[in-house]
């Protein structure tokens, strides 16, 4: 198992022997974290451990572009800028996220190893690297424009209101005061997932752009506590999505390899999206749309426990002109940027040409996005 890691020296006790293993090693991160306010996002239980997945951690080869942004990651890990946290930095391959899943996850052991496809076993993996360690996932092309020990101040969690319902989320002034003056204490912000899309509901934008949602969550990026429940009812609908596919294709006379599934729509932004709007709708009394940024300049909001950040949160643009509100890679709301390098897409004629048909006739809305 090639998994490589680093915690920072001062996380360790002189006493403590050194991890094995990855799993040994975020476990200890994970320990030590909760130890100190220091050591997660402010106003959150979040650790400051970072998690990524790359097929093995030998990056000879590997495209120099990519190699610069998990250097990136550990150059903010290491030597994070005057006034910041180090982190602890995990890069994970697929040995280590096998061994992760027969160790913490053993009844989806399974359906995880034998249904889904190589780039959603990487969706369920950073779902359960976060729901046992917490820390921040990010896919190994993205960028951190802001180091996470900066990326929540009171402004971000501060009292807002739904004007369609009146009804206010967030914490008041006298909320804020407690919080603000009680840091070592448990705080009120577990998990934080950013916005990939936001346009009108009321108009077709959002699938004509290849999203299934007016406002949808991305997965590329998000950070969390361990334990927080949204990442849990993630997962507790990972065995009736296998048991689908497996009578799909007993019923179909094929393998489960030789179905088609949408990653993006299966374990990806439609599934994460699919999982935190629920919760929030069914504990929080949240109307989703509430979240959009289009007409408050794009203000993140705390809803229960869970910031939803504006779309430049984690999607910000380098485009002169934005389609949905996404701010440059400068503005203060943006905490990193997504490059779309993804290696798991390939080209395929029906997928290409549903983007076309999509984008300038209007037509093809439920045609597969990805292939």
């Amino acid at each position: 198992m090639f998994s490589a890691w680093y915690i920072p020296p001062e996380w360790i006790d002189e006493n403590q022997p050194p991890p094995k293993t990855i799993i040994q090693a975020a476990q200890l991160a994970s320990k030590a974290a909760k130890s100190n306010p220091e050591r997660r996002v402010p106003f959150s239980n979040i650790p400051l451990l970072i998690h990524q997945k790359w097929d093995t951690t030998r990056l000879n080869g590997t495209k120099d572009m990519i190699v610069s942004y998990i250097e990136d990651w550990l150059v903010a890990s290491i030597s994070p800028p005057t006034g910041s946290s180090r982190m602890a930095y995990f890069l994970w391959d697929n040995e280590g996220i096998s061994a992760l899943v027969k160790e913490y996850e053993k009844d989806l052991t399974a359906d995880f190893t034998e249904v889904f496809s190589p780039v959603e076993k990487v969706d369920i993996f950073r779902v359960i690297a976060c729901k046992w360690f917490g820390g921040i996932y990010g896919d190994v092309d993205t960028k951190p424009l802001q180091h996470p020990s900066k990326w929540l101040d009171s402004a971000d969690i501060s009292e807002w209101t739904d004007e369609m319902t009146g009804k206010s989320y967030g914490l008041d002034s006298t909320a804020l005061t407690r919080v603000s003056q009680s840091l070592n204490e448990s705080q009120p912000v577990n998990a934080i997932w950013g916005i990939e899309c936001d346009a009108n509901p009321n108009t077709n934008d959002h699938w004509r752009w290849a999203y299934t949602y007016p406002l949808q969550l991305t997965n590329w990026a998000f950070a969390s506590a361990p334990n927080q429940p949204i990442l849990q009812h993630y997962l507790d609908l990972i065995p009736d999505k296998a048991a689908e596919a497996r009578n799909k294709a007993s019923q179909s006379g094929v393998s489960v390899s030789d179905l088609h599934y949408d990653p993006v729509t299966r374990t990806g932004p439609v599934a994460v999206t699919d999982a935190t709007s629920w919760w929030l709708e069914e504990h929080d009394g949240l109307r989703w749309n509430a979240l959009t940024g289009r007409e408050d300049g794009g203000k993140p909001k705390l809803v229960g426990d869970v910031i939803i950040l504006p779309i430049t949160g984690f999607s910000p643009t380098q485009e002169k002109h934005s389609r949905m509100g996404e701010k440059p890679w400068d503005d203060p709301e943006a905490r990193l940027a997504h490059v779309a390098m993804g290696s798991w897409r390939h080209t395929n004629l029906i997928v290409e040409y549903g983007k076309f048909c999509r984008t300038f006739f209007g037509m093809c809305k439920d045609w597969q996005k990805m292939w």
